[in-house]
């Protein structure tokens, strides 16, 4: 296990330790954690969960081990897709700079498609699916 400060710049950043085994990072205290899969040969990161528990909220932990996990991404050149929530919707829109090693998933367009006898075709209703 390697620890590190999450932002390495902040004498007060709490220690993030990378649980290889588990594939997580995790507090000191094993506590709050995000936890991620390793995809496509191990060259995609999705980060799956970040959980913080009720006593520890409000301290920044979520955002402290978003930044070990990308920290950690970038000089491993992975690549990530947010599966979690909190990254997609909170992270990420909060430190944009990080979308240059996020892999987007294909939009998947959904439409219904019917022939008619004079060989036009004609779409009814189609929606964006992710």
């Amino acid at each position: 296990m390697a620890t590190s400060s999450a932002t390495g710049s902040s004498p007060e950043a709490p220690k993030i330790v990378w649980n290889e085994t588990q594939r997580r990072f995790e507090t000191e205290d094993k506590k709050a954690y995000l936890e991620y899969m390793l995809r496509q040969d191990g060259k995609v990161m999705y980060i799956i969960h970040t959980f913080v528990p009720s006593s520890k909220r409000g301290m920044g932990l979520a955002s402290h081990l978003c930044f070990a996990a990308f920290n950690h991404a970038k000089s491993h050149s992975l690549s990530i897709i947010p599966s979690c929530s909190y990254v997609s919707d909170t992270f990420l829109p909060r430190n944009p700079s990080w979308n240059t090693i996020v892999l987007r998933r294909p939009q998947i367009i959904f439409a219904m498609a019917f022939e008619y006898d004079d060989d036009s075709i004609q779409v009814f209703g189609h929606r964006d699916l992710m």
